[in-house]
Formats: structure tokens, C-alpha cells, sequence
């Protein structure tokens, strides 16, 4: 088989990997790519929202199986637009992607349904959404209605928080027109989840869950990024824990989705608040997350091309996943300046190195090769990925590791794993 992995970052690379291991596959390509994910696969230079041009290369180069990494492509309509030439491609339609293009559609689609999440308002107008903060107890929590690349969301602790909020994303327009429209959300208290599922639109079939850490700095503190770190199993998702979720919230949304008209295939990932509660959930995404698909893929024993061909051709009850029982930690290694403005073209040593280590993988993020050097190009760089028996194990390989790279104002939270110590 010939396979067109669509993306650049260490998620992207992660899915190369554990494609490349797979025998049914013939030749890998990758578009754009970077230049971990060079020796895997052939990177070719077409941009992820390049819908035509892709869908001519997958064509021209007789693609298998297209598999998309990032979020944008598939709010834009890639998968509609490559099975109108038949092609087969892994993830959710242009209407499908909505419940991650849009959080109002999201929220509007758990109310109907009785799916749980946070009480929430929806406004239009900044003064509107001014005058309710004003008027409401705190904490809450402002979120830009469109894709903003994991950073639309501010946890506000103060009424002055709150009204910076909503001038940066509806005046100031930071996230452009995914400011169109802002939620405003009640605080919720617990343990945040990251949970994925893969469905052909009638069978779910949830994947190892993930506790991902978003802040960028150590104890959750600083602003949100696209997430430093991430570990799987966690813990906190009991065998108890995980049927509640599947029952109360996977197989009712997609099954909600198909009820709205919009059948829904590829992955389903699910942020959610574990709280005193019960499961609640934060967002939707349409795509499989980043940083956890590399923990998550570092333990998946089936064969990727399996899983995703399923999901394809709506066979899915055929499929049992199978996990390593070790654990999988990754931590990101960061720009200095990430999640705001940050350095480029800072010499990176030591990869080729850890590379050579058992059980630890480098996934390229933010990368570029400058002459013969591997320099940085990106906010997120690398994802650090170990697995090893326990948290304390595996934690002591990952941070072992990124003690051999080096590059100037790398950083990196400290704690990720912390949280599954007991």
C-alpha cells in the first residue's frame, strides 16, 4: 500500500513510525513532513490546507490510504473532497469536523443531547459577553468559537481576566475570525482527560486514554499551549471510569452526530474534566491529539493500517485493540518564548544520540534542517517519548533522555507524570 500521511509535527511523525512498521505498506509519503519524519517517509512540499493539490498527488501517486494529522484540513472538506475521486482517507467530513471547528456547534450538540459539560452563553457582541462577566461569580472560562490552534481557551480567575479575554479574542482579533463568536463557561473543578476514540460511524472502539498537560509551565501554571506533555494509561481512568465515559458521551456523540446528519468517522477525541461529579466534557476535537498520539502509538501493538482501514470502510466490529502494558510518557521540548513569540534556527545536538536508546523515540515537531544542521523551527520542537514499566520508571527514561539535547533556551515542564504517582 502506498500512504499519504497529511502534516508536519511530532504527531504527524508518530503516525508515520507506527505506519512504517506495518507490513501491508509499500511507500510512505508525508506532506509537508519535517525531517524526523524524512527517514521514514518521502516529504513532499504541499501545504496541509492545499486541499486540490493534495487530492491531485494522492491521485497522480495511486494513494491507498490518505491519513490526516492537523484539525484544518478536515474542517476545510479534504475527506469529501478525496472520496469524490474515490480515494480512501482516514478522519471525519467537512460537517463531521465541525464539532472541532466549531465549540458552539459543540456545546449546542451536548445540550441537545444531554451529553454532560459545563453551563455555558453564547455572545456575539463583546459588550454583551462584557456585561454577563460582570455580573457572574468567578472562575470562568472564555473560549474562542473557531479553530485557534489550542490557545482559545482562558481560564479567568478575575472579572479583569475575563473582560482581557474577551477584548483579545473579539476586538483584538487574536485567533481572526475564530473570534467571531465567544463562549462563555462555567469553571470546572477535577482532573483533566484526554480521551480518543476511533469509529466508522457505528462502532466506537476508545483508545488507551491520556492525561495531557496544557499549561506551559510546571504545576499547570502560565498560559495554555498546544499541550507540553502527555502520559498513557492514566490512572485516574478506571476500567469503571472508562465504560461511564464510553456510555455516557463517546457512543452517545457519535450517535448524536449521525441523528444531526453528520455521520461521523476517524477519531473522536473527547478533552474532559474528570469531577466530583462525573466525566464532563471540555471540547471535541476531530483529530487524534498532540502530544497524545505519540504515548499513545509507542503502546498500540495492532497494526495501524488495520485499525485505520476499518474505520474506512466501516468494519470496525471486526477490530480489538491490544496494548503493551508498560507505560508511555512524553514530554515536549519548547522554543523559549512558546506559547508567545519565540526563537528560530537554534542548532539542536544530541538526537541522534537518544535515537540509539531502547524504548525512546525523538518525534520531530518543530524542526528544519539549516545546511547539515538540525535546528529548531517551531514552538514545539521535539517529542521526547519513553516507555517503561510504571510511572517512575518511564519518567526517569524520558527525562534521562532530554538531558542529551541540548539547544540554546530549550525548555521543558518538569513534572509531566507527576500526577500518576500515588
Amino acid at each position: 500500500m502506498n500512504i499519504l500521511v497529511v502534516g508536519s509535527g511530532g504527531r504527524e511523525h508518530a503516525l508515520a513510525w507506527k505506519i512504517a512498521k506495518s507490513r501491508k505498506v509499500k511507500k510512505i509519503f508525508c506532506a509537508p513532513g519535517n525531517p524526523g519524519i524524512a527517514q521514514l517517509a518521502e516529504c513532499v512540499p504541499i501545504k496541509i490546507d492545499d486541499i486540490n493539490g493534495l487530492r491531485e498527488f494522492a491521485v497522480k501517486e495511486k494513494i491507498d490510504l490518505t491519513v490526516v494529522g492537523p484539525e484544518l484540513p478536515l474542517t476545510l472538506g479534504i475527506v469529501d473532497s478525496f472520496e469524490e475521486k474515490g480515494l480512501n482517507i482516514f478522519g471525519p467530513s467537512k460537517k463531521a469536523a465541525e464539532i472541532e471547528g466549531s465549540k458552539v456547534f459543540a456545546k449546542d450538540l451536548m445540550q441537545k443531547y444531554e451529553i454532560p459539560t459545563a453551563a455555558y452563553r453564547v455572545f456575539k457582541n463583546p459588550k454583551d459577553a462584557k456585561d454577563y462577566v460582570k455580573e457572574h461569580s468567578l472562575p470562568l472560562v472564555v473560549k474562542a468559537d473557531g479553530l485557534a490552534a489550542g490557545k482559545g481557551v482562558i481560564i479567568c480567575k478575575t472579572k479583569e481576566d475575563a473582560l482581557d479575554a474577551i477584548r483579545l479574542i473579539m476586538e483584538k482579533r487574536e485567533f481572526g475570525r475564530a473570534g467571531d463568536r465567544v463562549i462563555v463557561e462555567e469553571f470546572l473543578k477535577g482532573q483533566e482527560v484526554s480521551f480518543l476514540a476511533i469509529t466508522d460511524g457505528k462502532t466506537v472502539i476508545p483508545l488507551p486514554p491520556c492525561q495531557d498537560h496544557k499549561a506551559v509551565f510546571d504545576g499547570d501554571t502560565g498560559p495554555n499551549t498546544g499541550g507540553m506533555g502527555a502520559y498513557s494509561p492514566t490512572p485516574l481512568v478506571t476500567v469503571k471510569l472508562k465504560d461511564e465515559i464510553m456510555n455516557s458521551i463517546m457512543i452517545p456523540t457519535v450517535k448524536a452526530m449521525e441523528k444531526e446528519g453528520r455521520p461521523y468517522k476517524g477519531v473522536l477525541y473527547a478533552g474532559l474534566m474528570i469531577t466530583k461529579d462525573g466525566p464532563m466534557v471540555l471540547e471535541y476535537n476531530c483529530r487524534f491529539g498532540d502530544p497524545e498520539t505519540q504515548p499513545i502509538m509507542m503502546r498500540l501493538k495492532n497494526d495501524l493500517i488495520d485499525v485505520l482501514s476499518a474505520s474506512v470502510e466501516g468494519r470496525l466490529n471486526r477490530i480489538k485493540l491490544n496494548c503493551d502494558n508498560k507505560l508511555a510518557i512524553c514530554v515536549v521540548m519548547a522554543s523559549k518564548g512558546y506559547p508567545g513569540n519565540y526563537e528560530k534556527g537554534k542548532e539542536i545536538r544530541g538526537v541522534e544520540d537518544v535515537s540509539r536508546l531502547k524504548n525512546v523515540v525523538v518525534f520531530h515537531a518543530g524542526t528544519a534542517i539549516n545546511g547539515n544542521k538540525l535546528v529548531t523551527a517551531g514552538g514545539r520542537v521535539l517529542s521526547v517519548t519513553a516507555m517503561g514499566v510504571g510511572i517512575k520508571r518511564a519518567m526517569n527514561k524520558v527525562y534521562g533522555a532530554i538531558s542529551r539535547i541540548k539547544w540554546e533556551g530549550a525548555h521543558y515542564r518538569k513534572d509531566i507524570g507527576v500526577k500518576a504517582i500515588k
